[in-house]
């Protein structure tokens, strides 16, 4: 049931650029034609931030993430990978191109920080990657992520101007948990049913949510469009170095294909819808910040699309040595 779900979720996902485009033209074209109409798509930020986190949180596998449990190597690697090792290559290529632009840095920041808890898992599978070994990252990547959020803020000096309420923070990830957790005990039988409809109003919701926010702060965030180049070449710089250190880790580690192939997904994806919802209660009425980290998503869709290409081609390769071997002998 797993794999099939991650493969339908990721066939949704791939076309998620053209979607997030979409978005985004259709919100800036409401927002400049009629900025009452953008305001009032901006009065509704809220509860489709509630619904993403809710989504986001039931579709959590809660059976069989132990699966791949024992492998504690490679959990702590990972772990390592995601929540120190990239967090800081972040706040060094941010620093690097954007620190003389607060509010676009700490979009980077955020956008950077945090993996992916979704659809890595389908690109994973798609690749021939440990896809139960996967799952097990999950509720550890949200759990550490949503924990190390308010940290992260602070230690890479994003938060200077603005006032984090942590209470405030915690009661938008608390009510959406329980009602995801009760949503999950309720529907249980059914669960096999709803959780391909989770998957695919997900990337839905997030369309609606980005289409929102750049209704309602469009005329702020065209003062700015001059950005934007150096914003997609920063995001495109840090793939590239989070591809080349996952490579070089996999090679000091040694790592089976199936395990590589994890390792480069679950540190190549970014948790962008998670963190976007966050960052809005966070950091309210920061435009800016948000669209930086909507931006982030326009090229990590063909990044982790070249990634598959890439561990596809490998596993054919490795598939077909051991024939060539064969008929040499």
């Amino acid at each position: 049931m797993l794999k099939n779900r991650v493969a339908k979720t990721v066939s949704l996902f791939t076309h998620s650029t053209s979607l997030l485009l979409a978005a985004i033209i259709v919100g800036s074209i409401v927002g400049l034609m009629s900025p009452k109409m953008g305001s009032v798509a901006g009065n509704y930020i809220d509860p489709t931030i509630l619904a993403l986190v809710v989504l986001l949180l039931f579709e959590v596998p809660i059976k069989g993430i132990f699966k791949g449990g024992a492998n504690i190597r490679f959990i702590s690697l990972a772990w390592i990978l995601n929540f120190m090792v990239i967090p800081l290559i972040g706040f060094g290529i941010a620093s690097l191109f954007l620190s003389g632009k607060p509010l676009f840095y700490t979009g980077l920041v955020i956008y950077f920080m945090a993996p992916c808890t979704d659809w890595y898992l389908g690109f994973t599978r798609l690749a021939k990657g440990n896809v139960e070994l996967g799952a097990t990252l999950l509720p550890i990547n949200m759990i550490s992520q949503l924990v190390l959020f308010p940290v992260y803020l602070l230690a890479f000096n994003t938060v200077i101007e603005y006032k984090i309420d942590l209470s405030v923070l915690m009661d938008w990830f608390i009510q959406p948990l329980i009602a995801a957790a009760v949503l999950r005990f309720c529907l249980h039988r059914f669960i096999d049913r709803i959780l391909p409809l989770c998957s695919a109003l997900i990337p839905l919701v997030l369309m609606l949510l980005v289409g929102q926010i750049f209704a309602a702060n469009i005329n702020e965030l065209a003062a700015h469009l001059s950005i934007v180049p150096l914003l997609l070449f920063a995001i495109f710089v840090f793939f590239i170095v989070t591809f080349a250190v996952g490579e070089l880790v996999a090679k000091v580690a040694k790592l089976a294909f199936p395990e590589h192939c994890l390792l480069t997904f679950t540190t190549g994806a970014r948790n962008a819808p998670l963190m976007l919802g966050l960052t809005t209660v966070a950091m309210p009425d920061q435009p800016l910040i948000y669209a930086t980290i909507t931006i982030g998503m326009l090229i990590e869709f063909p990044h982790l699309t070249a990634l598959k290409a890439i561990f596809l081609r490998r596993y054919k390769a490795s598939e077909s040595a051991p024939s060539l071997v064969n008929r040499e002998a």
